[in-house]
């Protein structure tokens, strides 16, 4: 199905590297063995970190001469907008690759305040800085050679999606390699791909379902940390009091952080159907708090507010992943 539109002998595949930490590489390489099965089916013909290829080979290349891009990484400057409409161009099947491309991830949270905020607090404010000039990186320098020029670093970050049209999205933080692997299975075989704009590598439903801890009834009188105690390993996270954003996350890991007695995070996403995965758990939460008058304790509003007072970071919390993709999508104005 890709050979159509290349001349070579392989399908071309493609990597981009965004905003984002450099897991979603490492989760390729850990494809092991499988990685040879790529290379004996595609030429890798971008990849920063692993192709010496320039831009200008890319964008030599024929329209949609690209099989499959794997993009990853959120888009904070102007580089990343223009090489992923660039790829967007240049490939037959985009896929967002990773929370960061997908729904924003942790980069994403620095939406909460402006680029002007993010450059005086880095550049200005930090107490390691000898800055006595309060200079910032400028937009452009003259040399002699003429003038240096910095990408625009955006007041907001974006996912792939909203800035260029994304075929499918492979979500998690990073994706698990068998994720990938599932997905490369289906591009070998020539399989006919799933509808457009799917998740791939990924289920429908919740973390919860696939979670094999003890469930009860849940009604919490407040919120832990997770150094603040030893969890049962058997029973619910949630229902001991630690914030397991499971009930509002995509199933399809295996319930892999809950396997090890820690709480889900929400790296996969909000379930199918569901907008706003903050908003999901939010509202979850509060159908089982437990806001009668515990003994000795406070009653009504300022019960309430010991209880949030629990949470040290609603937005880290509730938004670690996903607050680009978002309602709220960060700070207003």
């Amino acid at each position: 199905m890709f050979r159509e539109h290349t001349k070579v002998d392989k399908p071309l595949l493609s990597m981009y590297w965004a905003a984002s930490c450099g897991g979603c590489e490492i989760s390729l390489l850990n494809l092991h063995e499988k990685i040879l099965e790529i290379d004996a089916h595609f030429d890798l013909v971008f990849c920063p970190c692993l192709v010496d290829t320039k831009k200008a080979g890319v964008e030599a290349l024929p329209d949609r001469g690209i099989a499959v891009t794997l993009f990853n990484g959120a888009v904070r400057t102007e580089e990343n907008r223009e090489m992923a409409r660039l790829l967007r161009h240049k490939s037959q099947v985009l896929v967002a690759y990773g929370s960061c491309a997908y729904e924003g991830c942790m980069p994403a949270l620095s939406n909460l305040s402006t680029a002007s905020e993010h450059m005086r607090t880095i550049y200005i404010e930090s107490p390691s800085l000898d800055n006595p000039t309060r200079a910032t990186p400028a937009p452009g320098t003259p040399v002699a050679e003429g003038e240096l020029r910095l990408p625009e670093f955006f007041d907001r970050v974006q996912t792939l999606e909203q800035v260029t049209d994304v075929d499918y999205f492979i979500p998690g933080c990073p994706p698990e390699p068998r994720q990938l692997s599932n997905v490369v299975d289906l591009l070998l075989r020539g399989a006919p791909l799933p509808p457009k704009g799917s998740v791939l590598g990924a289920g429908r439903s919740t973390v919860c379902d696939e979670c094999t801890r003890k469930k009860q009834d849940k009604i919490i009188g407040g919120f832990h940390r997770t150094f603040e105690l030893i969890p049962d390993p058997d029973q619910c996270l949630l229902e001991q009091g630690l914030i397991c954003m499971g009930i509002a996350t995509r199933d399809g890991c295996g319930g892999l952080c809950p396997k090890v007695n820690m709480p889900c995070t929400g790296c996969y996403g909000a379930p199918e159907g569901v907008q706003d995965q903050g908003a999901k758990m939010v509202a979850s939460l509060g159908s089982i708090l437990d806001l009668g008058r515990a003994k000795g304790g406070p009653s009504g509003q300022d019960r309430i507010d010991a209880i949030l007072d629990a949470i040290p970071d609603c937005a880290g919390t509730f938004y670690k992943y996903s607050l680009a993709h978002s309602i709220l999508k960060g700070k207003m104005g």
